[in-house]
C-alpha cells in the first residue's frame, strides 16, 4: 500500500563506530525521500568519523577505516543534509531510540541546531514489535517474502524499512495510512528529548526520567535545587538533553504550567 502523505517524509538508517549516541559517530547515512507524489530521492553517503571504527562494528557493517579516511566529515556535510531535512517526517527502524538521537547529536556537533518538533516520527521497528515482535531481517521476510541479503548496510536497510512499512499497511487494516497516526502508534513513551531522560506528565510538565529524582518536576527540581541542574550539565548526557535542560532552567519555576 502506497503511503498517504502530506508532506514528504524520509527514512533513514545509520552504520556507526558503535551503540552510544553520545560517543559513537556515524560512518554511513543513507536516506530514501518520498515525496508526496510517491517520487523517491535516495541519497547514501559514508562519512569519516574521526576516529578508529571498532573491529566489532566493522563486523557488522563492514566499514573499515581504509573505507572512509578519504570522505567527509559530518561536519562537513552537515548544513546541506540539513536542507535535505528540513520540513520532512522521518522514518526508519529502531529510529527513534538510536537513529534519531545519534544524528541529532551530530548535527549539534558541528553546530547546527535541527529543530525537528514539527516532524512526526514513525518507528517501524515500534509497529513491528507491538504487531509481531521479531526483528529487520524476519520483518522483511514475513512482510514482503523475501530475505534480505544485504542486511546491515545502510541503503539496503533504509530500504528495506520503507517496503515493510508500506506492506504493514496492507496486512494491518487497524493501521490507518496517516503519517499522524503511524507516527502515534509507534512511539514508545513520549519525551521531551530523544534519549529518553526528560518525559512529560499527564499535564505535559517535563518530569525526569532517570535518577533520584525520577518522576519529578525538572522545573521545580532546578528552582529549589540549582546545583542540579549544573550537575547535569557536567555530566556524560547528550547534546539535545542538556538543550532541553537549559531551556527548563531558563523557563523557570513561575513558567511550570501544562503545555497547550
Amino acid at each position: 500500500m502506497k503511503l498517504k502523505l502530506d508532506k514528504p517524509v524520509i527514512f533513514f538508517d545509520l552504520e556507526t563506530t558503535g551503540i552510544d549516541t553520545v560517543h559513537d559517530r556515524i560512518v554511513e547515512i543513507s536516506m530514501v525521500k518520498v515525496m508526496p507524489d510517491g517520487d523517491e530521492i535516495i541519497r547514501t553517503r559514508r562519512i569519516n568519523p574521526q576516529m578508529p571504527i571498532p573491529a566489532a562494528a566493522t563486523a557488522v557493517h563492514g566499514i573499515t577505516d581504509e573505507d572512509v579516511k578519504n570522505e567527509p566529515t559530518f561536519a562537513q556535510i552537515a548544513k546541506s543534509l540539513a536542507d535535505f531535512m528540513s520540513g520532512c517526517d522521518l522514518g526508519g527502524f529502531n529510529s527513534n531510540r538510536f537513529d534519531l538521537p545519534l544524528l541529532v547529536e551530530e548535527f549539534l556537533r558541528a553546530g547546527i541546531d535541527v529543530d525537528f518538533r514539527s516532524s512526526r516520527f514513525v518507528d517501524v521497528q515500534n509497529i513491528f514489535h507491538k504487531m509481531e515482535q521479531r526483528t529487520l531481517v524476519a520483518a522483511y521476510k514475513l512482510y514482503c517474502g523475501k530475505d534480505l541479503t544485504d542486511a546491515h548496510s545502510a541503503e539496503a536497510d533504509t530500504l528495506a524499512t520503507y517496503e515493510v512499512l508500506q506492506a504493514q499497511l496492507d496486512r494491518y487494516p487497524e493501521l490507518q495510512n496517516d503519517m499522524a497516526f503511524l507516527s502515534e502508534f509507534s512511539k514508545r513513551a513520549e519525551t521531551a528529548d530523544y534519549a529518553g531522560k526528560i518525559l512529560y506528565d499527564e499535564h505535559r510538565r517535563e518530569i525526569f526520567g532517570f535518577g533520584k529524582h525520577r518522576g519529578q518536576s525538572v522545573a521545580k527540581i532546578f528552582a529549589d535545587d540549582p546545583s542540579y541542574y549544573t550537575w547535569m550539565m557536567s555530566i556524560d548526557l547528550p547534546l539535545y538533553t542538556k538543550k532541553v535542560i537549559t531551556e527548563i532552567m531558563r523557563r523557570g519555576k513561575n513558567n511550570d504550567n501544562p503545555k497547550h
